[in-house]
């Protein structure tokens, strides 16, 4: 899925704690969760693809490594790139950040919101669209990327097959 794509391939699809203080009260705080790594997302590396109405969209991220998965999808129509993305998967010290550079626009960086061994969701209340970047596992060769205004319907999927990446 292009989530790195999301306005890319939207446009084109559409024509374009801790414990704390428990002794004294006798309440327990959530203990604070630690934030997401790149393993937990690792399920999505490989190749991607979907078809759809004569257009080709192929997404592709490396394994985790060195606190980065390197993503890259590229859009195709009538036979030629129509679009591409540059995509960053990165942790920082808040959690895990999508940084996404596609062709023609600036780049955008989106917060993990979510994180789960089936789903990643990554958002920029401040951004234009995409607000919103998820990922859905489903299963062990199927992954379907939504990008969205973070609000009601306005967004679009993007479901993938897992392909062999290409030599």
């Amino acid at each position: 899925m292009r989530v790195n794509a999301w306005p890319l391939a939207a446009r084109l699809t559409l024509g374009m704690s801790a414990v704390g203080t428990a002794a004294a009260t006798g309440h327990r705080q959530a203990a604070p969760q630690e934030a997401p790594a790149l393993e937990n997302v690792s399920w999505l590396a490989g190749c991607w693809e979907m078809s759809v109405e004569g257009m080709s969209i192929e997404e592709q991220w490396m394994a985790p490594r060195g606190g980065t998965m390197l993503g890259m999808n590229r859009v195709i129509r009538g036979g030629r790139t129509a679009g591409y993305e540059l995509l960053i998967l990165r942790e920082s010290e808040s959690g895990l950040v999508l940084e996404a550079h596609p062709s023609g626009q600036a780049p955008a960086e989106f917060e993990a919101t979510e994180v789960t061994s089936s789903r990643a969701t990554f958002e920029n209340p401040a951004h234009d669209f995409p607000r919103r970047i998820r990922y859905v596992r489903r299963g062990a060769d199927s992954l379907v990327a939504r990008a969205d205004a973070g609000e009601g319907d306005r967004g679009f999927d993007f479901p993938y097959r897992r392909v062999a990446c290409a030599e």
